[in-house]
């Protein structure tokens, strides 16, 4: 037997062991950033290594996309980083002929803070670093009631203009309108938003439901160019990208 098959036998053997005495209790993460308190001292020569592969990086993360009005976070039950991305999946809507009724962009999808100022290729992909395309699909107001409590039963998710979701703090929906007037159980609802929520993920149950699914996969129609798009027209236009706290989700007091 080769030395790499008694490699293999042997590894197996372990896994198998420690299968059989653990269990994995929870899994937790978080970020660290590596800054001089732990790497305060320099290697010379990794320095020199990583120079070129640095410029090549700096080139393409490096150019501005655009300007924002002001610093966002993510956070629930509402915020205006989350606001501004579900609004940025109803703009992007006339390019596929789509008239969603309003949008939805999961807080987990949010995976980095806006800067004020310029805002850079490398500042987008920070924010939306999935594969995730963007998506139209249809559910009936009762659906939506449904994915809007599952909504209240994690703190909030971003949702467009025009949308007031009321909560608890314990997770339930006691109200949910569009435009001013209550959902209505009996009418379909367009919906713009990604692809990775149509298949239920981040506890969005209801999107299994969906209908008429509009979800072109090509490179192109991935978040975070969409995104992009979004900051350029707005600098064509003379504007600094910004959004507002409005109310969208309101938890009860």
């Amino acid at each position: 037997m080769s030395r790499k098959y008694v490699l293999v036998v042997v590894m197996a053997a372990v896994l198998a062991a420690c299968r059989s005495h653990y269990e994995v209790a929870s899994v937790e993460r978080s970020r660290i950033l590596v800054d001089a308190r732990y790497d305060h001292y320099q290697d010379a020569g990794a320095v020199d290594f990583m120079a070129h592969y640095q410029q090549v990086v700096d080139s393409v993360m490096g150019p501005v996309v655009g300007r924002s009005a002001k610093y966002m976070t993510p956070h629930r039950p509402e915020s205006e980083l989350s606001n501004l991305l579900a609004d940025i999946m109803v703009w992007a809507s006339d390019v596929y002929h789509e008239h969603p009724d309003f949008g939805v962009y999961n807080m987990g999808g949010v995976r980095a803070d806006l800067p004020k100022g310029d805002v850079t290729y490398g500042d987008v992909l920070d924010i939306a670093p999935f594969e995730n395309k963007i998506a139209f699909v249809t559910l009936t107001g009762e659906e939506v009631l449904e994915l809007f409590s599952q909504f209240a039963s994690t703190g909030g998710e971003g949702v467009s203009h025009g949308v007031r979701l009321v909560i608890t703090r314990d997770g339930k929906l006691v109200s949910a309108s569009l435009k001013g007037e209550p959902i209505d159980p009996n009418r379909d609802y367009r919906i713009a938003t990604i692809d990775y929520l149509v298949g239920g993920n981040d506890k969005m149950l209801a999107f299994q439901k969906s209908k008429q699914v509009n979800s072109p996969q090509e490179y192109e129609n991935n978040t975070r160019f969409i995104i992009m798009n979004y900051f350029r027209e707005q600098t064509k236009q003379g504007k600094m990208v910004d959004a507002e706290m409005e109310g969208r989700v309101i938890v009860k007091e």
